[in-house]
């Protein structure tokens, strides 16, 4: 069974996403850095469509705040 990470990023338009990921912190910031290299916007969707093609199991998250 493979770790998974789990990230908390903004994007451009100031939307905080959490994406889910087996790839780790340093693999992960490297692959932003590229990405951000042929990109001019950064949209979290964006992101992880890219992400995906080194990690198939990459996916957005999303987390709901619920109270008792």
């Amino acid at each position: 069974m493979k770790n998974m990470y789990y990230y908390r990023i903004y994007d451009d338009k100031e939307q905080l996403n959490f994406i889910k990921s087996s790839i780790e912190q340093q693999r992960v910031r490297k692959l932003l850095k590229e990405y951000e290299n042929v990109h001019q916007e950064y949209y979290n969707t964006d992101f992880v469509k890219f992400l995906k093609e080194h990690d198939p199991d990459a996916e957005l998250i999303e987390v709901i705040n619920i109270s008792y």
